[in-house]
């Protein structure tokens, strides 16, 4: 099979050998896979995959057709349509997902558009709802959210019933951002916005300063991206005085069992939603596996409203 192969801290294509699926893993011929920062990183040499995947080929999310199973295999079978979130080698033709993790993807959504759910959604899912403990008509504040996780952060908060204010530095966006519920902010005019009950931090360190002063007596602060920084410096008075917890998460390193429990929690409660239409994909650009290269310049370029997905070859 082809997949994307990181070849001296760039990206090809390449011919791969067809991995073969044991024990519960599905073997899915790719349809879509979306990218992520995490991508980026691995072809820098900076976030290597978990044990057990190819440190070669990039791609945490999929969606596409089960071709074979695993004999332990009980949810899925050959032919039906899954989408889900990998510990990498999911931007190759072909890639493996435990059946545990799988999610199904409903009929009514385009499966060349699907592979740009699960890693943001997901990834908001259990940062909003498991970590913040955000409920209903709380105050958010999503820094960066005009990337894939920030826009799905603002549509499960405004299903979820909060209030939901997002921050973005390319004004552009604004009519889009408010389209989905969202006050839109510049961060420049963050200063005053609050108090805020949860705020989602996918910019990074840059942020923190000011998030210690907007958020609210007893509230709390998710990090999931840093691409700001990592670092800053803390008084633990302001952390003292707010009564404040400080939270961060990732979902690669996670093991199977703790990625099959989100599975199951966004199989009841999130895919729904994006069946019956209440939340979107939002796709920024689109590029076939054979445009590998050309797929992470543009990634790597700012400005981005929503995912960048690859697409197979074959699909329209």
């Amino acid at each position: 099979m082809k997949a994307v192969v990181i070849t001296g801290g760039k990206v090809e294509v390449a011919e791969v050998q067809t991995p073969v699926p044991f024990g519960d893993e599905l073997l899915v011929e790719v349809k879509s896979a979306g990218m992520n920062a995490a991508d980026l990183l691995q072809v820098k040499g900076f976030y290597p995959p978990p044990h057990g995947y190819p440190e070669d080929i990039p791609g945490l999310e999929l969606a596409g057709v089960v071709v074979e199973t695993g004999p332990k295999a009980k949810r899925f079978k050959v032919g039906d349509r899954v989408m889900g979130i990998v510990g990498g080698a999911a931007q190759a033709e072909f890639a493996l997902i435990a059946d545990s993790i799988a999610l199904r993807v409903p009929e009514n959504v385009d499966i060349g558009m699907a592979g740009g759910f699960p890693e943001a959604f997901t990834t908001a899912f259990d940062a909003l709802f498991l970590q913040g403990e955000l409920t209903v008509g709380e105050s958010l504040c999503v820094h960066g959210a005009a990337g894939g996780v920030g826009l799905a952060a603002i549509q499960l908060a405004v299903q979820a019933g909060a209030r939901v204010t997002a921050t973005s530095r390319t004004l552009q966006h604004k009519e889009e951002l408010e389209s989905l519920g969202a006050r839109v902010l510049h961060p420049d005019e963050m200063p005053g916005s609050g108090p805020y009950d949860l705020v989602l931090e996918l910019v990074g360190a840059a942020n923190m300063e000011l998030n210690l002063k907007e958020i609210s007596i007893g509230g709390r602060i998710v990090v999931i991206g840093v691409g700001a920084g990592s670092r800053f410096e803390l008084d633990l008075r302001s952390v003292m005085a707010k009564r404040c917890r400080i939270m961060g998460s990732t979902l690669r390193a996670r093991s199977t069992e703790e990625k099959a429990y989100l599975a199951s929690k966004m199989e009841r409660q999130v895919v729904p939603l994006l069946e019956s239409q209440d939340i979107r994909i939002h796709e920024y650009l689109s590029f076939p596996f054979s445009q590998a290269k050309e797929a992470y310049e543009a990634f790597s370029r700012r400005g981005k409203l929503g995912k960048l997905i690859f697409f197979a070859n074959n699909q329209p």
